[in-house]
Order: C-alpha cells, then sequence, then structure tokens
C-alpha cells in the first residue's frame, strides 16, 4: 500500500495560486489537445500514398503491422549527435527502440532529429548567443517531426541544456501523444570538480599555461555521458525524473551499461503501454498540470540546480497553458530545504550524488515532508510513490525496481529534511530600483549573501576580462555586464567572467555580479545577480548605471538597488551599445527575427506566445 502524504499548506497555497492565474489559458490548451485526440492517428485511414510513404523504408514485419493499422506506432524524436558526450550513447538508441517496440506488438520509427549545441564548446565563442534560441529551434523542429500525424505516442532522446526544454515544449504542443523522455546519462567521474576549478584559477591569474588547462579540462571532460557537475544538463534530468516524464531512478545510469539498455527499451515499452489505442491513455499535455510544474521547481529547489530554469519552466508550463512567474519560484524557496551538494554547490559530482541516494532519497524526503503533490500524474499513472524505488538488473537480466535509500549514504552530499544544508532552496528572485533578477545562492558563503559596492560597468564579459589583466579591478565593486540579454544578443552564458571574479573575491576584494545575462547551473562561489529584466536594450534601468554608483545585491531580503538620489536617478540618460557585431557572423543573422520577437527573461524568454 501506497504511503499517505500530507501536503504542505504553503505548496498547496502555491499550486492554487497557480491553477487560478492559469485557468483559462489552461482550459484553451486542453481543449485543443482533446480535439486532436478525437482525431487520433487513424493509418487505415490516410490516403494510399500517404500511408505507403509511412512504411515505405521499413522492415518487412513492421511494415506488415503499420499497412494493416493494428499496433501502435511510436516516433522517436532525437537529439543525437557524436559531438555532444552526452548525446553520443544516442548513437545505439533507435535499434534498441525498435527492438523494444516489436516485443510490444507495434513499431518505432525516428521521426525526425533536432539541434544539439554543446554550451561547453561555445562557452565565450560567437556561437554561445544562438544557445538559448536554440531552444525554439528545437521546439519547433519537434512539431516537424510529429506533424506526419502518424504515431500514436513518442519517446525523445535528450539530455543537454536547451534540448530538454525545446523537446518537451514541441511535446506539448503534440500534448495528445504520451511521451517519454529517456535519458543516457552521466559520464564516470575524472577530474574532480574543484581541481578543475582550481585549475582554470590558476591559468586566469597568469600562474598556469594553456597546456596545463588543458589538460585538466581533458581529465574532466573525458567520455560519453553528461558532464558530472550539476549544471543544466543534469538539472534537466533530475527535472523530467520528479516531473514523471522518466522512468523511476532512469536520470543518473551511466551510459553503455546493461541497466542503461534496459531502462531503454523499458522506456519504449512504457510509451506504447499508455496510447489512446488502449485502455491506460496518458496524455503528456494532461499529465504535465500545475501539480508537475511545482514538483519541478521543489525538486529545483532542494538539489540547488540551474537558474536557466527560471527561463525554462516558466516557458515549458507556457506551453501547457500555465502561467509560472519568478514569484512562485521564491515562494516555493522559502518552503524548500536544500538536501544536496553537488559541484558548483559543493565538491561532490552527479555520480557521488546517485551513488549517496540520488534521486529515490530526495523524493522520498521530500514526499515526507509534504513538498511534493503525491498524486501527480507520471508516465507510470498517478502518483509519486514509484519514484522512491531504484532500477536493479535481476540475475536474469531483467528489469526490476527495489526500494530505494532510506538514509544518505554520504551526508556531505546528500541529507534529509530533518537536517538539510540550508532551510531555504538555492534561488532567490531579487527586486528592486534595477528591476528583477536571480541569484543562486546554494554556492555562495553566507557571508557574501549581501554586497554593496561601487559599480565598475562593461558591455561585454571581454572588457571586464581585459580589465582584470591590466590590473583595474581593485577594492570593493560590482561587475554590472550589460546588453547581454535576449534581445540585445541572444542572452548567452557568461562563464568566462568567474575565474576572474573568483581570483578577486579570493584576494579579499568584495565583489558581486549584476548582469541581464545568464551564467547557468554553474555560476560558482561569486554572487551573481542575473536575468535582470528589464534587460539594457528594452529599456531596462541597468542601463543608466554608470561606474563608481553605488549598488546593492542583498540576497537575504531580496533586493536590487542603485543607491543614487531618486530625482538624479530619474533624470539620467539610457546608455547605448552597438550591438551590429554580435548580429553577424556564425549564424547570428539568421536569428534577426528571434531576438525582435523574444519576450523578456521573467516571461521565459521565449518568442512563443502564451497559449
Amino acid at each position: 500500500m501506497a504511503a499517505q502524504h500530507m501536503l504542505d499548506a504553503r505548496v498547496g497555497e502555491i499550486t492554487e495560486r497557480i491553477v487560478r492565474r492559469s485557468q483559462d489559458a489552461r482550459r484553451r490548451y486542453l481543449d485543443r489537445i482533446e480535439a486532436a485526440a478525437q482525431r487520433r492517428p487513424q493509418r487505415q485511414a490516410l490516403g494510399c500514398a500517404n500511408q505507403a510513404h509511412g512504411f515505405a523504408a521499413c522492415g518487412p514485419s513492421d511494415k506488415a503491422m503499420l499497412r494493416a493499422g493494428e499496433g501502435p506506432s511510436l516516433g522517436i524524436v532525437t537529439a543525437y549527435n557524436d559531438m555532444l558526450s552526452a548525446h553520443r550513447p544516442y548513437e545505439r538508441y533507435p535499434e534498441l527502440l525498435r527492438e523494444a517496440a516489436r516485443a510490444a506488438g507495434g513499431a518505432a520509427l525516428v521521426a525526425g532529429g533536432v539541434p544539439a549545441m554543446c554550451d561547453g564548446i561555445t562557452q565565450g565563442e560567437a556561437g554561445m548567443e544562438l544557445s538559448l534560441f536554440s531552444r525554439e529551434v528545437i521546439a519547433l523542429s519537434t512539431a516537424v517531426a510529429l506533424s506526419h500525424q502518424t504515431f500514436d505516442a513518442a519517446v525523445f532522446l535528450g539530455i543537454c541544456d536547451k534540448i530538454v526544454p525545446g523537446l518537451v515544449i514541441g511535446a506539448l504542443s503534440f500534448g495528445h501523444l504520451p511521451a517519454v523522455f529517456i535519458p543516457s546519462g552521466p559520464m564516470t567521474s575524472g577530474l574532480p570538480n574543484n581541481e578543475k576549478s582550481r585549475i582554470r584559477q590558476l591559468y586566469a591569474e597568469g600562474k598556469v599555461g594553456r597546456d596545463a588547462l588543458l589538460e585538466a579540462e581533458s581529465q574532466s571532460y573525458h567520455g560519453p555521458g553528461t558532464c558530472t557537475f550539476y549544471g543544466t544538463a543534469n538539472t534537466n534530468q533530475m527535472l523530467m525524473e520528479i516531473m514523471g516524464l522518466h522512468l523511476p531512478g532512469a536520470s543518473f545510469v551511466t551510459p553503455d551499461t546493461p541497466l542503461r539498455d534496459a531502462l531503454t527499451k523499458a522506456a519504449a515499452q512504457r510509451a506504447l503501454a499508455i496510447t489512446a489505442l488502449g485502455n491506460d491513455h496518458i496524455p503528456a499535455g494532461r499529465m504535465l498540470d500545475e501539480k508537475a510544474f511545482v514538483n519541478g521547481i521543489v525538486g529545483l529547489h532542494a538539489t540547488g540546480g540551474s537558474t536557466n530554469h527560471t527561463l525554462h519552466l516558466v516557458a515549458m508550463a507556457a506551453a501547457a497553458g500555465i502561467a509560472l512567474s519568478w514569484d512562485d519560484f521564491s515562494a516555493l524557496a522559502e518552503v524548500t530545504p536544500l538536501l544536496a551538494r553537488v559541484y558548483p554547490n559543493g565538491s561532490a559530482d552527479v555520480n557521488h550524488f546517485h551513488a549517496a541516494g540520488g534521486m529515490p532519497f530526495v523524493v522520498r524526503e521530500l514526499l515526507s515532508a509534504g513538498l511534493l503533490h503525491a498524486d501527480a500524474e507520471t508516465i507510470l499513472g498517478r502518483g509519486l510513490e514509484a519514484y522512491t524505488r531504484e532500477p536493479v538488473l535481476a540475475p536474469d537480466g531483467s528489469l526490476d525496481w527495489r526500494d530505494g535509500a532510506t538514509t544518505s549514504g554520504d551526508d556531505k552530499v546528500l541529507r534529509g529534511v530533518a537536517a538539510p544544508f540550508q532551510a531555504t532552496g538555492g534561488l532567490k528572485v531579487l527586486d528592486g530600483s534595477l528591476g528583477r533578477a536571480v541569484i543562486k545562492t546554494s554556492a555562495v558563503a553566507p557571508e557574501r549573501h549581501v554586497i554593496e559596492a561601487p559599480a565598475k560597468v562593461f558591455h561585454s564579459q571581454e572588457e571586464l576580462q581585459a580589465a582584470f589583466k591590466a590590473g583595474e579591478l581593485t577594492g570593493d565593486l560590482v561587475a554590472v555586464v550589460r546588453f547581454q540579454g535576449p534581445k540585445a544578443n541572444g542572452m548567452p552564458e557568461l562563464h568566462k567572467l568567474m575565474p576572474p571574479l573568483g581570483v578577486l573575491q579570493d584576494r579579499g576584494q568584495r565583489v558581486a555580479l549584476v548582469t541581464d545575462g545568464r551564467l547557468s547551473g554553474a555560476s560558482g562561489k561569486v554572487p551573481a545577480a542575473i536575468h535582470v529584466t528589464p534587460e539594457a536594450l528594452d529599456g531596462g534601468a541597468i542601463a543608466r548605471i554608470r561606474d563608481g554608483d553605488m549598488i546593492r545585491v542583498d540576497a537575504v531580503t531580496g533586493r536590487l538597488e542603485v543607491l543614487v538620489p531618486p530625482g538624479e536617478w530619474a533624470a539620467r540618460p539610457s546608455a547605448t551599445a552597438d550591438l551590429s557585431a554580435n548580429h553577424v557572423g556564425v549564424g547570428r543573422e539568421l536569428f534577426a527575427p528571434f531576438r525582435a520577437a523574444v519576450g523578456e527573461a521573467e516571461n521565459g524568454a521565449s518568442i512563443f506566445a502564451a497559449v
């Protein structure tokens, strides 16, 4: 019998607020997918030419089944490429999925591919200015893949930064279909993350050369699977599991292992078991409701996940007719304890987290405290209790599940709700005269949660690096890096800022960052108010800051202020920037319509209008 869990009253109140706010848009969305479900694929009803195209290249058994129209058809949407370490394992998945589908009486076909760029390669380069918009391209590509309307369910092969959110948005456009997400897992542990960070900082100071830096990076990123720090890619996997789109315990099983392959096959069979052709239909658009998104935000806070999801979860929810706001993130952070310390919030990597108890332990602890909607629907049906179990291979090689850990295997990495690392979640929303922003506090020492210092203003991360190398960044300071928002240049991640700012902090200076750009889940130990909105190019107050203005970044009270007399501040003109060089080359000219249409960061920095 499943355990009974009483929902925390505050979580219930926040959820009800979201439900009320979303009522009209959610109803329109549900009506739309219900209408689509009434026109579910009837392959025999297609024109003969249409039908023949649909199975022309299939093998004999699949062709016979699809021609007869008797069994379910599974669409595979894949983000495979062999440049991304996390996506290289997907090369083998289509054949595994075809085998599993045949065993279940169906057929599986690769419906289409979506692009998958590696943020690790494009960091600090022009290509990073396409990164956030690649989420929208992935959503559009998913729609193209599923537009043949011949599928009864779909599985989605994607794991990294913008890829999973883009796939979710695309899947929700076809929300009448069941959707199962299939991860590839993390690479095995390499050079410890804190040692990698140390070498990066030494390189920034000129104390080691490029050869030492490249060797450290190569030892860190050394094989197939996700990078092992807790950035956006691994936060994606946590979200897909706690929101019920993965099989239980699937997120952090390493690639190319018998257990990983068994989970992949089981995912295909589960997708085929929940189509409208049977009695256990679980359409993705109904499953991903307000409860599922609240569970996702709670998981984000409890594990100290990526700040990128203050954008992505908002955009994903909007695709399902659900209106999330940063205030929801802030309110849920106040009631959610921090249970995990995974780099950059600690020294451990995700493999250590998984070994210490991982997702089954986190879900059990949050359920016990009433912080999750225990009755949320998942691909296994209603209820999260199944997600307190972990997958294992039985002696005969079959897949089974057993109860997950009830105590942490390492309390330096993972703790229960009775003794968390901190009483509230790892994210804070800031408000004030500079607009609204997000700060990740879980990796920042408590004595640095409030920084008040004079501004030093830059219009690119390269300008800041040049000032650092010239020895110009002395004394306490708040580095303001602006014209980095979605309308300006696509809102790139600004990780090149972290090593020099970390050096200044280690020298004893009190340092913070304020930017309308992004930093992802690897923002590190320097307090950083990011995603400032409105952005500089959109009339934001950040464009009025001048060198020497006193800035207060206060993650305790949630304030982001410029300490300039109100009259002087109101009369001050906004700065401008020549961004023409950011709008051409490396494909950036093709994304001009995206920059023109994109919404504010707080609304998900999306080009798609709300449903």
